[in-house]
């Protein structure tokens, strides 16, 4: 399979960033749709969007696309998909995860069923068995029916992408690694800027942001499923990926990247987390209530994920803390703030309209990233820092 359609999940509402990446690595997008972007590209592919893509959730193999309005139909145009072609006479094939909008098949468990049902029947036939052995590598599948259109991936990652590795300690309410990092991709920050989280929690803004300017692959901690895919993918290209991104590293970057946390216990897990992904040294952690937040530096960036009453008998605190938000932010000179919140009264407290207010699925859960941008620095000369 020299050319592969690959489809890449990602947070609602985060698709453009998704996109972006996918064309920075160099492979064209073919199409965006609601929480997925899918482009195409070699087996290398496979190898270097796993390792590389910061924002999305995985990277499925597309094997077919087809409508179906019946169990019959999907069983019989699931049977005649060619799987010999993806999958070994020993391989593990199931489908782990279907879901379905607006579609007259609309019960997993039996969309679950009746596919496997189908691809064994096809293996069975292909290779002249009377069972299916499944002893060899897994090829776990993933199926969406949207308004009766079934799109079939199998799943490349295993575990989410967000799981980078580095994260075994964390907060009570995590942001996850992918949203943390699609976040940062949406502000103008760059590695020479100051980014200040100041409810850092486990440290997830802090730690993206410091691999993204030490040039950290955000896969190069972990392990991919497609890994053992001899069939499919050669070892050398996991390889020659891995090469690539441990050649990108320059751990000896200058930042100004810090994470304040009013919880003495979170910040030191936040530590920890950061010394496994191998940016302890860039970040700054410190045990700060944010009543106490400022900076003597010009043009920073405030980028955090504050409370926003989960539970109900902390809501009667936000207005005061929003408020302290708003009074350290005005504070601090021509400095620009990046805000994840579900709290609907956000900018009425913080004292400002955002300049711009981006609706963002955290899961389940409807969210606002609201956007209060400062000044751009002076345009600099080539190798002087912004102004201090």
């Amino acid at each position: 399979m020299e050319k592969m359609e690959l489809i890449a999940p990602c947070h609602f509402g985060l698709e453009a960033v998704l996109k972006k990446e996918i064309a920075d690595l160099g492979y064209p997008v073919t199409e965006v749709e609601n929480g997925r972007v899918t482009f195409s590209g070699g087996p290398e592919a496979i190898c270097r969007a796993n390792l590389f893509l910061r924002t999305a959730e995985r990277v499925l193999l597309k094997v077919d696309s087809f409508t179906a309005v019946t169990f019959d139909e999907l069983f019989e145009k699931t049977r005649a998909i060619p799987w010999e072609n993806v999958l070994p006479a020993d391989g593990r094939c199931w489908v782990k995860k279907a879901s379905s909008i607006g579609s007259r098949l609309f019960s997993p468990s039996d969309i679950q069923k009746i596919m496997k049902k189908a691809i064994a029947r096809r293996m069975q036939e292909v290779y002249d068995l009377e069972r299916m052995p499944e002893t060899g590598s897994e090829y776990p599948l993933r199926v969406f029916f949207y308004k009766d259109r079934a799109t079939i991936g199998i799943d490349t990652s295993g575990e989410s992408l967000h799981r980078r590795g580095y994260r075994q300690m964390t907060s009570k309410a995590p942001l996850t690694e992918t949203l943390a990092a699609a976040l940062i991709l949406l502000t103008p920050w760059r590695r020479d800027r100051i980014l200040v989280d100041p409810f850092c929690g486990s440290g997830t803004f802090p730690i993206e942001a410091a691999m993204m300017a030490a040039g950290i692959a955000p896969g190069m901690n972990r392990s991919f499923l497609a890994e053992s895919w001899s069939n499919l993918i050669p070892r050398r290209l996991w390889y020659e990926a891995a090469d690539e991104a441990a050649n990108l590293v320059d751990d000896t970057v200058q930042v100004d990247i810090q994470g304040y946390d009013a919880d003495g216990d979170v910040i030191r897990a936040a530590r920890e987390n950061a010394e496994r992904a191998g940016v302890a040294h860039l970040i700054h952690f410190q045990r700060r209530p944010v009543k106490e937040l400022s900076h003597p530096k010009k043009y920073g960036f405030l980028i955090t994920n504050p409370p926003y009453g989960e539970r109900l008998e902390d809501r009667k605190d936000l207005p005061e803390l929003y408020a302290t938000i708003g009074e350290r932010f005005r504070n601090l000179d021509a400095w620009s703030l990046y805000l994840l919140t579900a709290y609907e009264d956000a900018e009425r407290y913080i004292g400002r309209r955002a300049d711009r207010n981006r609706k963002i699925y955290n899961g389940m859960m409807k969210t606002y990233f609201y956007q209060f941008m400062g000044p751009r620095p002076p345009r600099r000369k080539a190798g002087e820092s912004v102004e201090t």
